[in-house]
This record gives structure tokens, sequence and C-alpha cells, in this order.
């Protein structure tokens, strides 16, 4: 597939883009019955890979999305699968209607009593458009199909769910173990807690354009082994300032040292144990180490503290007017003025978020995603709000959803290695945005290698052969 087609299938949109996208397809003179009939087709073949040719039961709602359920259902019944319709409700589009007499088998009407125990459940009930709660009667019925069956796939969204903010609009919702996407991401399908019920997530291509402007799904960087006359300061001389607490220091080095950077060199504030003999350990005053005009890239906050040396620290980092990756408690000491941001990288998880809203005179209301973005713009700084649902927003509005990484990542230590990952790719990149992106990715990737129950030095370790996977 050409990039620049992964390019448009990796952008994020609201409902209103969506709709204004598939608008454009039938301006163009597609009809919606045959983007009903791509969207159907390409999601029945994920369910039939699924099911092995065991029983399907497809709950359809009234809308395109139901009619997308009985494409699906007609789909699977051509290759032989059993395959049970319950449409609560009637159609209420003309597409739906007429991909419902397609289907032509036994369907289900209204709120049956007795409902069958299967093997695959496929939600049809209602799609991205939904921004109230699902009635009584038709959440009991969702609920009850969904656990009386081995396996559960949603259709565009698991019906409850707000798209856009991703909120459930129902309590006690399915979770599923695939979510297939039609057309498009939807910011649902990136931001807590809707991201949490989805499992797997895959999209059909129906053809949409690209849209200008919106976010995009953060996606696997393109990286290159060094150059064959490359030298340890050509790949990046990075200092990392440590403080009062040297152990996060220390562990932010050791994944600096596997994410690419040439050359390592620590600050240290109070005497850290345990220096591995490849560190080079500087006792200085920040100032006057930076001036090596060979350093490419800084990193400060892990174990940095919050007292008055760390503040002194602090200014001398902003002062040497280099790429900075800021983290952890310089994130918490961090105070607006002239030279904080531009060319930096911000870290924060959601509480050290709140701080910098409160230090920048942001309101800190809204999503995630427009906290960031409003962020980055008052600062001038790339933001990597990490989290569950980590994102990347850009002071010119560019904004980067991360897919889902592994759960065992919320373990001590593991923001200290991401800040050593997106610092090294800073020293050899010598761009925030570019850094930010290769590093949280690399970090997921990381934790996916390191596996089940891992420590913040095991996930460390994994950076190598996450980056060796990008050559």
């Amino acid at each position: 597939m050409p990039r620049n087609r992964n390019a448009v299938l990796s952008q994020v949109l609201t409902v209103a883009q969506m709709r204004a996208a598939e608008q454009d397809l039938i301006a163009a003179g597609t009809s919606v019955e045959a983007l009903m009939e791509k969207a159907g087709h390409g999601a029945g073949a994920y369910v039939h890979r699924i099911s092995a040719g065991r029983s399907v039961a497809v709950l359809c709602g009234p809308g395109n999305n139901g009619g997308d359920g009985y494409v699906i259902a007609r789909h699977l019944a051509d290759r032989g699968v059993a395959v049970q319709v319950f449409a609560p409700l009637p159609p209420g589009t003309a597409a739906a209607a007429a991909a419902r007499a397609a289907f032509g088998g036994t369907i289900h009407e209204g709120i049956p009593g007795d409902l069958p125990h299967g093997e695959v459940f496929v939600d049809c009930l209602f799609g991205s458009g939904l921004t109230r709660a699902l009635p009584d009667d038709l959440h009991a019925l969702l609920v009850r199909l969904a656990a009386r069956h081995h396996r559960r796939v949603a259709v565009d969204l698991p019906s409850g769910v707000e798209s856009d903010s991703g909120l459930p609009l129902n309590s006690a919702l399915p979770t599923y173990d695939l979510t297939i996407s039609l057309g498009a991401w939807k910011h649902a399908h990136f931001a807590m807690p809707a991201a949490a019920m989805m499992g797997a997530l895959r999209l059909i291509d129906i053809g949409c354009g690209a849209v200008p402007g919106v976010p995009h799904v953060l996606a696997r960087p393109y990286l290159r082994a060094p150059a064959a006359d490359a030298h340890k300061y050509r790949r990046g001389l990075l200092a990392i300032v440590g403080g009062a607490m040297p152990g996060a220091a220390l562990l932010a080095a050791r994944a600096a040292a596997h994410a690419g950077a040439g050359y390592l060199r620590l600050i240290a504030g109070a005497e850290p144990d345990g220096i591995p003999a490849d560190l080079v350990v500087v006792r200085a005053d920040p100032g006057e180490a930076l001036e090596d005009g060979r350093v490419a890239a800084v990193l400060i906050g892990p174990g940095l503290g919050r007292d008055e040396a760390a503040r002194v620290r602090f200014a001398s980092v902003v002062r040497c007017g280099l790429p900075t990756v800021v983290d952890a408690d310089a994130l918490m000491i961090l105070h607006p003025a002239p030279g904080v941001g531009p060319g930096m990288i911000f870290t924060p998880h959601e509480g050290e978020l709140a701080a910098l809203e409160r230090a920048y005179g942001l309101p800190g209301i809204g999503h995630k995603r427009e906290r960031a973005v409003a962020l980055a713009a008052a600062s001038g700084a790339v933001i990597v709000a990490k989290g569950a649902d980590s994102l990347i927003a850009g002071p010119d509005g560019r904004l980067l959803l991360a897919p889902r990484a592994s759960s065992w990542l919320s373990v001590a230590g593991s923001g200290d290695v991401l800040a050593g990952i997106i610092a090294s790719r800073l020293a050899v990149t010598r761009d925030p945005w570019t850094a930010a992106a290769e590093g949280l990715w690399l970090h997921g990737e990381a934790a996916a290698r390191a596996g089940a129950a891992f420590s913040a030095t095991g996930l460390a370790d994994c950076v190598a052969p996450a980056l060796g996977s990008l050559l």
C-alpha cells in the first residue's frame, strides 16, 4: 500500500468529519449501498476468521450500522456459517432496509425472551453517531447477548460509547475481543475509558479521502542504522542532569543507552551508586557542563527533586538553550519564562499535566487531547501526555494518538524509561516532534517485548530489540 494511503488510513475523525468524508464519496458517485457493502464485506471477513465456521449472532440496530450488520450476516451465510440476526427495531434508513431485504434469512424481531448461546456475537446496534444512553430494553438485550457468546466483536464502535469523547453512555457495557472501525479511526478507539473495552482494533478502508488538520495514529517509525562514517558525537551526545535521587536518572540513562544516542553523560547531583562503565559521570554545575558544544540534547527531571538546588539546576539547563526533555520533578517546578518551552519536550502524566496548566494559566477543561494541544500552543513545547491513552501534541496543532500499549507499563520507573528513550532520540534527530513520536512508539514496543510483570529495568533492556525491529 502506498505510504500516502497509509497516512490517510491513520487519520482520526470526529463524527461530523466522518459524515462529511462519506458525503464526499457519495457526491463523487458512490452510493450509500455500495459503501455499506464494502464495509460489511470487510468486517464480515474478520468475523468469519474469528468464528472458524461456528455460529454467529448479529445484533442490528435501525441505522446504517445495523445495515452493515445485515451485510455481514449475508456474507457469513453465503460462506456456510450459521447466522442468527436480532433486530429489536426496524430499519430507519433506505440503505439499511435494502440490506435487510438482501439478507433473506431468519430475523428475530423485537426483544426475544430466549437468547442463544454461541461462539461469536457481533454488535451492530449503534455506531459512532450515538450521543445518548441506550434505552433500558436495548441495553439489557445487548448485555445478555454478549454474555451468551464466547467471542465478541463491535462494528465501528461498541454500542453505548460516545465516539468523540470515548465516554460510556451506559454503565456495565460489554467488553469486546475485536473492534472493527469502518472508513476511519474514531477518537474513542484511542481514548480511555472506551479504549479498554475494545480489544484488538482493525480498520476497513472504504475509500475516504484525506481530511486536513486532523489527528493521526502514532505509526511505526522508519529508522536507519548509523552512517558508515558515524562516530559517537555525530550520533548524538545526550546529557542527563541528575539531582537528589540518582536512581531515576540512572534508569533513564539505561534506557537512553539502547535508543540510539552515541554518547551519554550524566551531570550528577548526588553521588550515584552502581554507575555502569559506559556512562560518563560529571560532577559540575549543569550550566558549565553544558557549555560543551558537542551536546546535542538534555534530559532533566528524573530524580531531580523539587528543592531550591533543583530549581537552580533547572534554570541552568534552560539558559543553555539546547533541545531538552523536561520530565518528572522538573515539570512540577517549571515556571513559564523566556526560553522555557520552545525546542523542549514536556512528558507529563495527568497530575503533572494539571500542574502545567495551572502554571500557564490554562483552564484545564475538555478532552485530554484538547488540553494537550492548548498546553503545547501556550508553552511552545511538544507535549507527550502519557498514561493509558498517551498522545503527542505539537505547538503547531499537530496531534498523534497512541494505540493502547501493554497495561504492564503501570510499574514504577516506566516514565523514567520513556524519558530516557525520547531524550536519546532527541540527541539523534535534533527534532522534538520526531523524537517524541519515535520514543513513544519504542516505549510501547519494548513493553510488548518485555512480556508480563516486568520491572522498569527489564523494560529498559528491551529497548534495544525494539529499536532493532525497525532496522
